[in-house]
C-alpha cells in the first residue's frame, strides 16, 4: 500500500458529520486552502459548475438570524427523495437514533427531536457556512459534480483539522438564500456545509455511523 492510499484511508475512516463547534473563527488563509483543495474536484467536461458563498464572522451570525427570523420562505430547487424504504429506511433511522441517543433524546419526545432538527438552521453553532449552488441549465450532471465537490470539501476539512457537516436541510431555504445573497434565478441551491473547529466534547461528536460491507453494494460480472 502506498503512503497516499494510507493517508486517504485514514481520512475516510476518521471523518464524521460534526454537529458541535468551538466558538473560534478559521483563518481566511486556511479557508482559502480548503477551497483550493475542494476546487481540484473532477467534473463532467471540466465544467467545474460549483459556486460557493462562504460566511465568516458577522456574516455567519447575520445569516443565522435571517433564517431564524423568516418563517415563510421555504422550498427546494432539487427534489428530495420521495421516500426511504427497505435498507435505506433502516440505515436512515439507525443514523437518526445514534444522534438522539448521544443527546439522551428518548423515542416519542417530539419536542426534543424537533429542537435538534432546528439546530440545522443555526449551523450547529459553526462559525462558517458554505452555501453551494450550480447553474440550472447543467441539470443532473451539474448536481452530481457538486456532490463530488462536497465530498472533496469534507475530506479536505478533515485533513486540515476542521469539523464539517453537509446539510441538505439548508436547501429547503432556497428562496430565502436566493433573496438574501441576491442570486440570479438561474442558480440552484444544492446544500450548505457548516464548518469550523470541532468541539470534541460535544455529545453529538462522540459516535460514528457504520458502513456496509462490499457484499451489500458490489456485484461482480
Amino acid at each position: 500500500m502506498t503512503e497516499s492510499a494510507a493517508d486517504l484511508e485514514r481520512l475516510l475512516a476518521n471523518r464524521w458529520s460534526c454537529r458541535g463547534f468551538l466558538d473560534r473563527q478559521v483563518d481566511r488563509a486556511v479557508i482559502e486552502r480548503l477551497l483550493t483543495m475542494a476546487g481540484r474536484t473532477p467534473s463532467w467536461c471540466n465544467t467545474q459548475p460549483w459556486q460557493v458563498i462562504v460566511t465568516e464572522g458577522e456574516g455567519t451570525d447575520n445569516l443565522r438570524k435571517a433564517i431564524g427570523a423568516d418563517i415563510e420562505k421555504f422550498g427546494t430547487d432539487f427534489d428530495f427523495p420521495a421516500s426511504y424504504n427497505g435498507v435505506y429506511k433502516e440505515r436512515r433511522r439507525g443514523s437518526g437514533w445514534q444522534l438522539y441517543d448521544s443527546l439522551g433524546i428518548v423515542r416519542g419526545d417530539r419536542d426534543a427531536s424537533t429542537a435538534q432538527t432546528l439546530k440545522n438552521f443555526e449551523f450547529f453553532g459553526a462559525p462558517h457556512v458554505a452555501i453551494l449552488t450550480t447553474e440550472a441549465e447543467l441539470g443532473v450532471y451539474g448536481a452530481v459534480d457538486c456532490g463530488l465537490f462536497v465530498d472533496t470539501f469534507l475530506l479536505a476539512a478533515q485533513s486540515l483539522g476542521l469539523g464539517a457537516i453537509a446539510q441538505a436541510a439548508l436547501a429547503v431555504r432556497a428562496p430565502l438564500l436566493r433573496e438574501y445573497f441576491k442570486l440570479p434565478e438561474s442558480r440552484r441551491v444544492l446544500c450548505g456545509i457548516s464548518f469550523g473547529y470541532a468541539d470534541t466534547e460535544h455529545p453529538t461528536n462522540t459516535y460514528r455511523t457504520s458502513r456496509v460491507s462490499l457484499d451489500d453494494f458490489v456485484s461482480w460480472a
